[in-house]
C-alpha cells in the first residue's frame, strides 16, 4: 500500500531462486542482460524488472515459462517473423503487443497463440475479463462470468 513501491516481491523465496537460476542459465548460454538480472539487496524475495536480449534458443528464458519480472527481447525482420517467434513455444498464457498503429496491433493480436493478448498494455489479470492460457499454459478460464462457469457442474435433465 506504500505509494513509493515500484516493485513487489515474489510470493516465496524459492520462486525468486528458481527465476534467478533461469536468468543465470540464459546469460551463461549467451543472453545479454540489458537491465536487472540480480536479486535486490533487501529483505524479502525481491527480483528487479529484468530485460534480456540476444536470448539463444534452448535457454530457459527462450523455452520455459518465467514467473517473474523478466522479459526477453527479440529482434525480427517483420510482422510475420514476430508472430512466428511469438508462437514458437509450447506455452501460451499471455502476450503483450506494443504499437502506435492500433489496427495493426489488433491484427497481430489475433494471430498470436495466447489465452490473453493485450495491445499497448501489460498482460494482466482483471476480474472483469476471462483469464487463462492455451497450449501447455492451461485450458479453461477463470474470472468474469465466463470464468465462474468453469467452476460449476451444469446438469442436463431431459424428460419426454
Amino acid at each position: 500500500m506504500d505509494e513509493d513501491t515500484d516493485v513487489g516481491p515474489q510470493a516465496r523465496q524459492e520462486l525468486l531462486d528458481e527465476l534467478h537460476e533461469q536468468v543465470v542459465a540464459s546469460v551463461d548460454a549467451g543472453a545479454t542482460v540489458v537491465t536487472g538480472g540480480e536479486p535486490l539487496d533487501r529483505d524479502g524475495a525481491f527480483y528487479p524488472p529484468t530485460v534480456l536480449a540476444d536470448v539463444p534458443a534452448g535457454s530457459p528464458t527462450h523455452s520455459e515459462e518465467l514467473f517473474g519480472p523478466v522479459a526477453a527481447v527479440y529482434e525480427v525482420d517483420d510482422e510475420d517473423a514476430a508472430v512466428e517467434r511469438a508462437n514458437d513455444t509450447e506455452f501460451g498464457l499471455g502476450a503483450s503487443i506494443w504499437t502506435e498503429d492500433r489496427e495493426r496491433g489488433e491484427r497481430v493480436a489475433r494471430r498470436v497463440e495466447a489465452g490473453c493478448v493485450y495491445v499497448n498494455q501489460l498482460t494482466k489479470s482483471d476480474p472483469r475479463v476471462p483469464f487463462g492460457g492455451v497450449k501447455e499454459s492451461g485450458y479453461g478460464r477463470e474470472l468474469s462470468e465466463i470464468g465462474m462457469k468453469e467452476f460449476v457442474n451444469r446438469k442436463t435433465v431431459w424428460i419426454e
